[in-house]
């Protein structure tokens, strides 16, 4: 039974700078869960958010619907609740409140039971000359890998 399913938020790492991870379960429903197996899921414009009772929730996670479902099928971009310690819980809600952070999944996963797990991530926003710096780095970085792959042909 074991798949690889392993859904990653490419722009998170390019639009944020990531302080804290955390490993979360969601509530999922019979269809939810299998089509994440068949890998039908998408979490680049998601983001993480707490209701009034303080539960955390994912927002604007597009899980496509289950093609053999019937009638009973989910809503695709349905807010799910995810799953962490009162610990975690409080802690993140402190950050977002006091500190203007924000949570922002970065990888939507099963584990070896067969559960999905995301990875979240507590974050604060870049500015523009922080991207631009990323984006210089990675340039930087793929110029000198170059130079040294010559260099030892």
């Amino acid at each position: 039974m074991q798949q690889n399913v392993n859904i990653k938020n490419k722009k998170a790492r390019f639009e944020y700078e990531l302080l804290d991870k955390y490993t979360a379960g969601i509530v999922l429903s019979g269809t939810e869960i299998k089509s994440i197996r068949l890998s039908k899921a998408a979490i680049a414009e998601s983001f993480c958010e707490f209701n009034e009772h303080g539960e955390l929730f994912i927002i604007n996670m597009q899980i496509d619907e289950y093609s053999h479902g019937t009638h009973y099928n989910h809503r695709p971009k349905a807010e799910r609740k995810l799953l962490l310690n009162k610990q975690e819980l409080k802690k993140l809600r402190k950050e977002v409140t006091t500190s203007g952070y924000t949570i922002i999944p970065l990888n939507l996963f099963l584990n070896e039971r067969g559960l999905a797990k995301l990875t979240i991530a507590l974050a604060k926003g870049k500015k523009l000359y922080d991207k631009r710096e990323t984006i210089r780095d990675r340039d930087n970085k793929r110029n000198l890998d170059r130079i040294k792959k010559n260099f030892n042909n």
